[in-house]
């Protein structure tokens, strides 16, 4: 089976930045050839040919952090749905996290999530497992047999490793089993609250949460990762302290890696105006100063990634008071466009956004995106001069908690190719 993208711009960081026609055949990437060459309209080989013209191309894009409710909270999410929502953002491939019901802790579960996967024949889904059995943070999961399975990192998302020898074990560990870390940093003895501590919340009465809550527990994981020289992965960072720890501790050649969501490079806490419960989330949305400090951090390389913590509910979870709903927003649709948006604002360049949506997560958890003779086609092709807004209730995940619904944006995924066939398209 052939596949011809035509006349797009291709971008790959590492490898490519020309017009370029690429050939894909069975799934690899066969040729890559000077848009100026006589390649025909009418290649009688080819069973499809993309038009890219006027558009990116580039390696396909990956979100290192995604809750796909699967198994046992199928009413908000399935595999499915949550597949067809990562592609139509122009995603080929997510890391979904292991606090499932059952947790992610065992081979049957990582296996069934992997062999649902792959009956869509979509997006490519790499289980995270959880670090300690049940997310309980009492004793490790099987590790060697978690990535026999095909996990690709662990994780504490969803109950944070309070016991730090716990978490140095897990360092040492996961790295033996070629596993990554990915760190939910969060004290939960300071983070008894419903949104960020400071002035908006004392006028709302509701309990705040500081910025310490995440920042001394990056602190601390940054210190085991000192202490034991094995990589860890922070999670979702929100605050100006986790980024000055990260940003130091790179400095110090300390093999920390980072992520943010758009949410945080976005919004702030003025988002949950009047009791907005799709702009509830965990670490909560915090201050100006924190997300210019977030911005700052993507900026200058000390935040590694952008992954968007897609955490969908459903109504019973959101129409509620504001302090018994659950944390957490859908954002597999938008993350792309808000980080588009960053572009537009000059914050950083195209180019770096394609390393932190693709380039840098393949490279942190192992799985390789790149346009060149001989690799796997996985390839985003992406509009950035196409506007449109954001309608929730035409999304594809089953939830509809986001805070971005009827924003205009600027910049879209219009093709998502995986394995060299188009799981996505949007005219």
């Amino acid at each position: 089976m052939r596949l011809i993208i035509k006349g797009g711009h291709v971008l790959d960081p590492d490898n490519i930045d020309a017009l370029t026609d690429i050939i894909i055949d069975d799934g690899v990437i066969t040729d890559l050839k000077k848009f100026e060459s006589d390649l025909p309209d009418n290649d009688t080989q080819a069973t499809r040919i993309v038009d890219a013209s006027s558009c990116f191309v580039v390696p396909g894009l990956i979100d290192m952090h995604v809750h796909l409710r699967d198994p046992g909270q199928e009413y908000k999410e399935s595999i499915e749905t949550g597949i067809q929502a990562a592609a139509a953002g122009g995603f080929t491939a997510v890391c979904c996290m292991p606090n499932t019901r059952p947790v992610n802790d065992n081979r049957q579960v990582t296996e069934y999530i992997i062999k649902t996967a792959e009956q869509f024949q979509s997006v490519v889904v790499l289980p995270v497992a959880s670090i300690s059995h049940g997310l309980q943070g009492r004793e490790l999961s099987e590790y060697g047999e978690l990535k026999e399975a095909g996990a690709v990192a662990v994780s504490d998302d969803g109950l944070p490793v309070s016991d730090s020898q716990l978490m140095r074990r897990a360092l040492e560990y996961a790295k033996g089993a070629g596993l990554k870390v990915i760190s939910h940093c969060e004290d939960l003895s300071l983070s008894v609250g419903d949104m960020n501590e400071g002035l908006k919340a004392t006028r709302m009465g509701l309990a705040g949460i500081p910025n310490a809550a995440e920042s001394i527990m990056v602190m601390r994981d940054i210190a085991l990762c000192e202490l034991t020289g094995m990589p860890v992965h922070i999670a979702h960072v929100s605050t100006k302290e986790s980024v000055h720890a990260i940003r130091d501790a790179k400095l110090r050649g300390i093999p920390v890696t980072a992520e943010t969501a758009p949410h945080y490079f976005t919004l702030t806490e003025e988002a949950v105006g009047k009791y907005n419960t799709h702009a509830k989330m965990s670490p909560p949305l915090r201050s100006i100063e924190d997300r210019d400090a977030v911005r700052k951090g993507l900026a200058d390389g000390t935040i590694d990634v952008i992954a968007t913590d897609h955490a969908p509910h459903s109504v019973l979870e959101k129409e509620v008071e504001f302090d018994k709903a659950a944390n957490g927003i859908i954002g597999l649709e938008t993350s792309l466009p808000l980080g588009l948006n960053l572009v537009e604002d000059g914050v950083f360049t195209f180019e770096t956004l394609i390393r932190k949506m693709s380039k840098n997560p393949s490279k942190i958890i192992g799985v390789p995106r790149n346009i060149a003779v001989g690799a796997p086609a996985h390839l985003t092709i992406i509009d950035t001069d196409r506007h449109f807004t954001y309608d929730v209730e035409k999304g594809f995940s089953k939830s509809r908690n986001s805070p971005f619904n009827n924003w205009e944006f600027k910049g879209m995924a219009v093709y998502t190719i995986v394995n060299g066939r188009v799981v996505f398209e949007n005219n």
